[in-house]
C-alpha cells in the first residue's frame, strides 16, 4: 500500500482545514499583490493563482504563462507567502521550479489524460515537492487513483488529492456534482492520503461556497482550496464562483470543525446498531434475489419475457411513495430500488441462459 508525508509546508499550523487561496487566474501584477496581501492579513499562508489556464473553449482568457511567475515570486519574498499553481506538462513544472513555486496541482482535464500525468510524473522525479491531483473530469475513481501511483512511481510521498466535483449535463445547482461518495471510497482505499475540497469549482457560484465548505469539513476533509479574488465581478475567469478575501476569512471564521478524535460509549453503541441493521438487510437482499431466480425460472418455463414494465414501473411508483411517507428521499430511494431491479433482471437473465 502507498504511503504518503504530510503536504504541510514550514510555519503553516497542523489542523484541519488547511487553506490555499487565491485567483482563478494572474491577471495582473497589481491584482495579484492586492489579493495576496489582503489574504495574508487573514491569516492565509498558501497563494494560488492560475498561471496557465486551460479553457474548455477558445477565446476565453488562457493566463498569462511564464510572465504571471515573477509576481508570485514577488508574492513569496514581500509577503511570506507559499505558492501553488496549476501544471499539465514538463514545461510547466520545470518554469515553475525555477520561480521557486512550493507546491503544484494536476487540473481535472490533465488527470483524466494518462499521457500527461506521466508527462508530469517524469519531470518530478528526484524532487521533494507536494503535489496535489484534482479528481478526473468524469467520475472515475481508478483513472484518478492511477494518477496518484504515477506521481508515487516517480518518487513523490507529499500528495494529496482535491475534490472539485464532476462533470454533468444537470447543472441546475452545481457546475460540478460533487458525488461525495468517490471521495469517501478514495480515502477507505488510500487512508493515509490528504484530500482537499475545491468548493469554487463544484458549486460554480460564490453562494453555494460556505456550505459546500462545511460539508467538506462534515466529510473529514483535510483542507480547502478557494477562489479568491480582490474584485470578484471584474474577474478575467470564473468570476461568478470567486469571493473576495474579506468574505473567505468569514466563511472560515463560521466553520464548525467537528471533534474526530472523541469516541464515546453512545457512539460505538448506535454503530453496533448500524452494523446489525446492514447484516438483516444484506440478508433480506439475498432473500429478494433468491425470490427473483424462482421468477426467471417460472417465466423460462412459461416462456415469458424477463422484463414486465408495468410491474416494475408500479413497483417504483409504490414504493417510492411508500419512502416518503416513512421520510426517505425520493431520488435516494429511486437509485436503491432501480439498482436492485438491475441485479433481479442478472440473475433472471442467469437462468435463461441455462439449458
Amino acid at each position: 500500500m502507498m504511503e504518503f508525508e504530510s503536504i504541510l509546508l514550514p510555519g503553516v499550523d497542523a489542523k484541519r482545514p488547511l487553506i490555499i487561496a487565491g485567483p482563478c487566474s494572474a491577471e495582473t501584477e497589481e491584482q495579484v499583490m492586492d489579493t495576496a496581501r489582503k489574504l495574508a492579513a487573514r491569516g492565509i499562508k498558501i497563494f494560488r493563482a492560475g498561471v496557465w489556464k486551460p479553457r474548455t473553449k477558445p477565446g476565453g482568457f488562457e493566463g498569462n504563462g511564464v510572465m504571471a511567475l515573477p509576481w508570485l515570486k514577488r508574492v513569496k519574498t514581500e509577503l511570506g507567502m507559499y505558492t501553488a499553481v496549476e501544471v499539465a506538462t514538463a514545461a510547466h513544472v520545470r518554469e515553475a521550479l525555477s520561480y521557486d513555486v512550493d507546491m503544484l496541482w494536476i487540473g481535472a482535464r490533465t488527470t483524466a489524460n494518462p499521457f500527461a500525468v506521466q508527462e508530469v510524473a517524469d519531470a518530478l522525479e528526484g524532487m521533494d515537492i507536494p503535489v496535489l491531483i484534482k479528481n478526473p473530469v468524469n467520475p472515475d475513481l481508478d483513472l484518478w487513483i492511477g494518477a496518484v501511483e504515477r506521481i508515487y512511481n516517480a518518487g513523490i510521498r507529499r500528495i494529496g488529492v482535491i475534490h472539485r466535483g464532476f462533470s454533468s449535463f444537470d447543472k441546475k445547482i452545481y457546475r460540478n456534482l460533487p458525488q461525495w461518495h468517490i471521495p469517501i471510497e478514495l480515502h477507505r482505499q488510500l487512508p493515509t492520503l490528504p484530500i482537499i475540497c475545491d468548493p469554487s469549482h463544484i458549486g460554480g457560484k460564490r453562494e453555494l461556497i460556505a456550505s459546500l465548505c462545511q460539508q467538506a469539513m462534515d466529510l473529514n476533509f483535510d483542507g480547502l482550496i478557494v477562489e479568491s479574488h480582490c474584485n470578484p465581478e471584474k474577474a478575467w475567469s470564473d468570476a461568478s464562483q470567486q469571493v473576495t478575501p474579506e468574505v473567505l476569512d468569514f466563511i472560515l471564521n463560521t466553520l464548525v470543525i467537528r471533534d474526530t478524535t472523541q469516541s464515546t460509549e453512545s457512539l460505538a453503541s448506535l454503530r453496533r446498531q448500524i452494523d446489525e441493521l446492514d447484516n438483516s438487510l444484506l440478508e433480506l437482499l439475498a432473500r429478494r434475489m433468491r425470490v427473483s431466480r424462482e421468477i426467471g425460472q417460472y417465466k423460462k418455463e412459461h416462456n415469458m419475457p424477463i422484463l414486465q414494465s408495468q410491474r416494475y414501473d408500479e413497483i417504483i411508483q409504490n414504493r417510492v411513495a411508500q419512502a416518503l411517507q416513512m421520510g426517505m428521499d425520493t431520488e435516494f430511494m429511486k437509485t436503491v430500488l432501480v439498482a436492485i431491479h438491475e441485479e433481479s433482471v442478472r440473475n433472471q437473465q442467469e437462468i435463461m441462459k441455462q439449458d
